[in-house]
């Protein structure tokens, strides 16, 4: 048979029928999962716990299908089990009378500080906040100071103790004993507590909290809402700390001071920021280094399916690159594409390291436009930045058409127009098809094409429009800034180190769904190398 876990009907006590257990005062136990099995539960006498000094177990690993609740249902799990239990069994405040029988006994005393009344049944109170009157029927009720709210009633006079001591058996007199017990010289009244600290906390991604709730006139504390990874500090419920997992955003926790007059509650607001930028790593590239990730996310971005449809079909790149010191002259600095170099468009920028210049083809060998820079134009071993835009016009395939399809391109460095300074050519009168989105590598073309020792890139965005009339901001007169603050910030965009761990580097960009991985690389490929 099942033990049923019933509370009755005034609140005050909690009896589990079907054991040979007592009935118990309301406030007396709780029920936790035990830390050995999973499927049992431990239910404490917090009373007698307290008062002797070591845990007192009323039951002790019995499996929690062997308790339901008060209507006969099944608890379905441990946790749900103890939890009932505790709920039934050990409510912190009174919220209706107890009615008390002829059976039931209080034992009043007067704690260490001479504040608070202590019950025996766990319950306390302020000193000067209760009373005892005699009832109706000829017995004692306590009742509210201030109300006249019974809290419990028909208290027999042979059941009433102070400190153990059973009271004088006149109504009259045990009712003047038990409130000398209760008037302090504290006074009569009380003010609810008001809590004092900081109702807003900043912080940044990465730090750890170290938070105290303090209020005026508090005794005891609570919160709610606490985000994971953010725990009390073990003896001071009011200290939180931890939080260095969260990301920017802004918590709301609920904060409570509680004494024996009321209870202060408010909002904890914890905002949480992104880290400051600070551009201090880039990665850097031998030979068969690269970074390849899921063509696909870009589709969207930087693919077409047939000759450009103007706008819809606009892209923009922005990187900075530091030029190896090798006369190389198929060195892929981006490519975005299909499989089939002969015929599948793709969107390839090489450093020619003969010529130290940066070639733009778009389309397949068959088909296509291309641009080189002029001579120098990225220096052995210099920081530079590079900007190449597309208006997503047509790009194919009339010959009459050619500086038309020409136009669609601007390409910048250090946030200077060169487009004209360089030189243009074509296959077959340039791309009309569209651009697959089957490869997308830093490093590394179609069939290799690997940069040589040692190049280095850093803080690659791309957008999905035409960003040339905004290269001032992008390019920001040579500083490396935060480009999320941009009035237009970029779909995608890698800081290629910073706030980065290896193989990974993460898409920091309104889309934030792109990972680059680094191939045939350690961690020592991400360097404090930076412009």
């Amino acid at each position: 048979m099942a033990i049923r876990v019933i509370r009755n009907a005034a609140g005050n006590c909690v009896n589990f029928l079907g054991s040979s257990n007592p009935v118990y005062w309301n406030a007396c136990l709780s029920a936790v999962v035990d830390s050995t099995y999973s499927d049992r539960i431990n239910i404490i006498n917090d009373i007698r716990t307290v008062a002797e000094g070591t845990t007192i177990y009323e039951f002790f690993q019995v499996p929690y299908s062997d308790f339901e609740q008060a209507d006969g249902t099944a608890f379905t799990n441990a946790t749900e089990a103890a939890t009932y239990i505790t709920a039934q069994a050990n409510v912190a405040s009174n919220t209706g009378s107890f009615v008390l029988s002829d059976n039931d006994t209080l034992n009043f005393t007067l704690d260490s500080t001479d504040t608070t009344i202590l019950v025996d049944n766990g319950d306390s109170y302020a000193v000067n906040t209760i009373r005892a009157v005699a009832s109706s029927a000829g017995y004692i009720d306590i009742v509210k100071h201030t109300t006249n709210v019974v809290i419990f009633g028909d208290l027999r006079v042979a059941n009433a103790q102070i400190a153990g001591t059973t009271v004088t058996q006149d109504l009259a007199t045990a009712i003047n004993e038990l409130n000398s017990l209760f008037t302090q010289t504290a006074s009569a009244g009380g003010n609810a507590p008001v809590i004092t600290s900081p109702t807003t906390v900043n912080m940044t991604e990465g730090d750890t909290l170290n938070y105290e709730l303090t209020a005026t006139g508090g005794v005891a504390f609570e919160w709610v809402n606490i985000p994971q990874g953010i725990a009390t500090v073990d003896g001071n419920n009011r200290k939180l700390i931890g939080g260095s997992q969260l990301v920017s955003d802004t918590y709301t926790l609920t904060a409570r001071a509680i004494n024996y007059y009321g209870v202060d509650e408010v909002d904890i607001d914890l905002v949480i920021s992104a880290p400051p930028y600070a551009n201090t790593k880039s990665v850097t590239f031998e030979s068969g280094d690269y970074l390849g990730a899921n063509a696909g996310v870009l589709e969207s971005v930087m693919g077409r399916a047939g000759n450009g449809r103007g706008v819809a079909d606009a892209w923009t790149i922005s990187y900075w690159f530091k030029a190896p010191v090798h006369n190389n002259n198929k060195q892929t600095m981006f490519y975005f594409g299909g499989n089939d170099e002969d015929n599948d468009g793709r969107i390839r920028l090489r450093f020619v390291g003969s010529l130290n210049s940066v070639r733009l083809d778009y389309g397949s060998n068959n088909n296509c436009v291309i641009w080189s820079s002029p001579n120098n134009t990225l220096p052995d071993s210099t920081w530079k930045h590079v900007l190449v835009s597309y208006d997503g016009g047509t790009t194919g395939s009339g010959s009459g058409s050619l500086n038309s399809y020409y136009s669609r391109f601007k390409v910048f460095v250090d946030g200077v127009n060169i487009t004209g300074d360089g030189n243009w050519s074509h296959s077959n009168y340039g791309l009309s098809a569209g651009i697959d989105a089957d490869i997308l590598r830093i490093g590394r073309g179609d069939s290799g094409d690997y940069f040589k020792p040692v190049a280095k890139v850093d803080e690659i965005a791309i957008w999905d429009s035409d960003q040339s009339s905004n290269i001032s901001n992008i390019y920001n007169s040579g500083s490396t800034h935060d480009l999320a603050q941009l009035a237009t910030s970029p779909k995608h965009w890698w800081r290629m180190g910073d706030g980065d761990t290896y193989p990974y580097l993460q898409d920091n960009g309104t889309a934030n769904n792109c990972v680059f991985q680094m191939y045939n690389m350690t961690a020592a490929n991400i360097v404090t190398d930076a412009p």
